[in-house]
């Protein structure tokens, strides 16, 4: 029998250039229609770029199949928005898989220690599914959508002066992905780093590892270093991506770093406030955090209002409209 892992990047491959073409040819018939008297060639993308936007993404997911790190719901999904990605910005495809890969291996980091306190823990296949994917990447996929209408299919320097709009829904997807990558490494890591038990965020007691709400200094150096990461990736894309001229004449784009991890931690922070006010946390008889209540299930903290993905995709929705607007009175001008 045929191992699937074989073929399955053949056929991906074999099919992403007549699917690039196609797509290609149809950017060329809309463009000449849409500008019937007055053809203007910048409408047209390149279709090298529409090779790259659809090889890259299945790519990606191909891999994250062999991974097992998703489910065929979640790479479905996950190859949808990898495309509109980047066939907007080379940067916000660069963030995903930035996040997409850091935050899987923090996951599957010491998973053994996982499973003793976390009742809903799956190490392996079906890890991430649809949902998962759509809490995670929905945000800043929304947003890319907005700047490829907006602002066209092109990687741009953050120049909030001459750039407003490309500048203002960069930050925000980048920062975006910056709360979800400092979120999951704060929770996947800090959960089995520190020695000790967390402390509630709103109250500061001592709860079990795992518990919905719980920071330590581990988990909260995490989610900085998360956020790092996204924005050296954004800045590392911008400045081998936009010409060298337009870079000369632009701010500084280094703060990218600099926001990237305030965003992942502010996301973080905000992601354990909601979590320890509208998610349920209780434990069972086992010892294992759960939640969903029940007789048998000991009450830590939170209302269940919300689940976690719930949780994620707010938390991702409030930091990537807040960042841009923090940015705009910090960014350097020259």
């Amino acid at each position: 029998m045929t191992d699937t892992h074989t073929w399955l990047p053949l056929i991906f491959c074999s099919l992403s250039v007549p699917l690039s073409l196609f797509m290609w040819l149809g950017n060329v018939a809309f463009s000449k229609f849409w500008h019937a008297n007055e053809f203007e060639e910048s409408t047209v993308i390149p279709p090298t770029r529409w090779l790259f936007s659809t090889l890259a993404p299945l790519a990606l997911m191909t891999i994250a199949l062999r991974r097992k790190s998703v489910n065929k719901s979640g790479a479905a999904l996950g190859i949808i928005f990898a495309f509109i990605l980047s066939i907007s910005n080379h940067a916000f495809f660069a963030s995903l898989a930035a996040f997409f890969f850091s935050s899987s291996r923090a996951t599957k980091f010491r998973a053994h220690l996982k499973r003793k306190f976390e009742k809903d823990f799956k190490e392996g296949e079906g890890q991430r599914n649809w949902v998962q994917v759509l809490c995670n990447g929905g945000m800043a996929t929304q947003l890319a959508i907005i700047y490829l209408i907006d602002c066209g299919s092109s990687e741009r320097p953050i120049d909030f002066g001459k750039e407003y709009r490309s500048s203002w829904l960069g930050v925000a997807i980048m920062s975006a992905f910056a709360c979800c990558n400092g979120d999951t490494w704060a929770s996947e890591l800090g959960s089995v780093l520190s020695k000790g038990d967390p402390y509630l965020l709103t109250t500061g007691r001592r709860v079990p590892r795992g518990t919905n709400g719980g920071i330590s200094l581990q988990g909260i150096a995490a989610s900085l270093m998360g956020g790092l990461l996204i924005g050296l990736v954004y800045y590392l894309t911008v400045r081998y991506t936009v010409d060298t001229h337009t870079l000369l004449i632009s701010p500084p784009q280094w703060p990218l770093v600099i926001f990237g991890g305030i965003a992942g931690l502010f996301g973080s922070l905000l992601d354990s406030f909601l979590g320890a006010t509208l998610q349920f946390s209780g434990i069972d008889k086992d010892g294992k955090i759960v939640e969903y209540p029940n007789g048998r299930v000991q009450h830590i903290s939170g209302l269940r209002i919300l689940d976690n993905h719930s949780v994620n995709l707010i938390s991702s929705i409030i930091t990537g409209v807040t960042m841009p607007l923090i940015a705009l009175k910090f960014w350097p001008l020259y």
